[in-house]
């Protein structure tokens, strides 16, 4: 079968009208924006904002259009969570775990249809993540188990970093099985007994995510959606990546809006100044243009590696591995490199932005801090030193990336 052949009967999501598309979303974006800082300053979870994405079927976006959904490219859905990530960066993130499950059905489907996953996407379900042990682990270690009881599956653990699982209807979890040993990823209805969802991810940043501790006490997986973790999507860990820098991405153009608007209304001035204006002020001004030439890079690269990815998913429909090996490699590494700039880029102009306004901006009602600990935040997850050492042993000695990480603890214990 040629790549050609199997586009037709996989059909691929490979790309809509852009504008056409993010105007659907643009004034729930608005909306979102509005309510952003009082979210922030009370620690109030974004149940309705997450309820209007949902209805509007923002979770739909990648499936493809054959099956009713908007065909968007991995660089347009990304695009798309850099503008919600403006508008409160906490939400891209809290999605994270959906678009993953998404991308990875949406691979799948090159074996297996998945018409079953594409109608619940469409139908508005959301997919949470729940992936992190807890407790005293051995790296690699997992103790989370599905075990065979009865006519039915059985989970039974506890995870820690389970984003967005307290909005979603469904959540995508890592075990392993009693049985075989063998890694799988259960995906596991929310609406039953057993599972315990607890907002306590206790972070300086991105504090809305409804991230935190999941139990999962006897809790049933049906046969159909228990699936074998070595069938997992190839670039997955740069797709949780990118998710990442379309929040740091976000991040920073809401820093350069905030302070922007503060520096127009602003009415006092130093006598060391440029101007009877603030806004008038050509160090001023000069600040805040670099900051949003930082913000402009920072997006500009995060769609860059984005597009690395998008060929990554079709490769995998193109039955030639070598080139599809190639792809996934190219994914992981811009991802990598694209979270090094990024995060330098973003926190740098999220910091160096106060030097637009005096010591009122660290007003706390203000809350203008939010930025830079939500980008610091977001650019602490995957350490970046570890991933300047995977790129650089690539571009010296061609060692291929990692595609799993994993952490626990070490072999020097206490």
């Amino acid at each position: 079968m040629t790549a050609q052949q199997q586009h037709i009967s996989h059909p691929l999501s490979t790309g809509t009208d852009y504008e056409q598309l993010a105007a659907r979303f643009r004034p729930i974006f608005t909306r979102i924006a509005a309510g952003a800082l009082e979210r922030e300053r009370t620690r109030s979870l974004p149940y309705e904002p997450v309820k209007w994405l949902k209805e509007a079927g923002f979770g739909a976006v990648r499936v493809p259009v054959q099956y009713g959904g908007a065909g968007a490219s991995l660089p347009q859905l990304f695009q798309l969570l850099i503008e919600l990530a403006e508008a409160d960066s906490n939400l891209p993130q809290a999605l994270r775990g959906h678009f993953a499950f998404v991308e990875d059905r949406l691979n799948a489907h090159a074996n297996t249809p998945q018409d079953v996953w594409f109608k619940r996407f469409l139908d508005g379900d959301l997919v949470g993540n729940a992936w992190t042990e807890v407790g005293a682990v051995k790296l690699g270690q997992v103790i989370t188990r599905v075990s065979r009881q009865g006519d039915q599956w059985r989970v039974n653990g506890t995870k820690y970093y389970s984003t967005g699982s307290i909005f979603a209807d469904w959540i995508d979890l890592y075990a392993q099985r009693d049985d075989t040993g063998g890694d799988v990823i259960a995906a596991v209805r929310v609406q039953q007994p057993g599972i315990t969802l607890s907002d306590d991810w206790d972070g300086f940043g991105q504090r809305t995510t409804g991230s935190g501790t999941s139990v999962f006490d006897n809790v049933v997986v049906e046969d159909e959606n228990l699936f074998d973790f070595a069938t997992r999507f190839k670039y997955q860990t740069a797709f949780y990546q990118l998710v990442l820098l379309a929040v740091l991405a976000g991040s920073g153009r809401a820093a350069v809006r905030d302070i922007a608007e503060e520096v127009r209304k602003r009415t006092r001035i130093f006598s060391t100044g440029n101007a009877a204006a603030a806004s008038d002020d050509a160090q001023v001004q000069q600040v805040v243009g670099k900051a949003s030439a930082q913000a402009y890079a920072a997006e500009a690269t995060a769609l860059r590696a984005a597009a690395a990815a998008q060929r990554a998913y079709e490769s995998h429909f193109g039955n030639d591995a070598e080139a599809e090996r190639a792809a996934n490699i190219a994914a992981e590494l811009e991802s990598a490199q694209g979270q090094v700039v990024i995060a330098e880029l973003v926190l740098r102009a999220t910091s160096d932005l106060f030097n637009a306004l005096s010591a009122s901006a660290t007003s706390t009602s203000k809350l203008l801090d939010r930025h830079w600990r939500n980008a610091r935040t977001a650019a602490s997850h995957n350490p970046l030193i570890y991933k300047e050492r995977i790129i650089g042993d690539w571009e010296i000695n061609g060692t291929e990336p990692p595609y799993v990480w994993q952490i626990g603890g070490g072999a020097k214990q206490g």
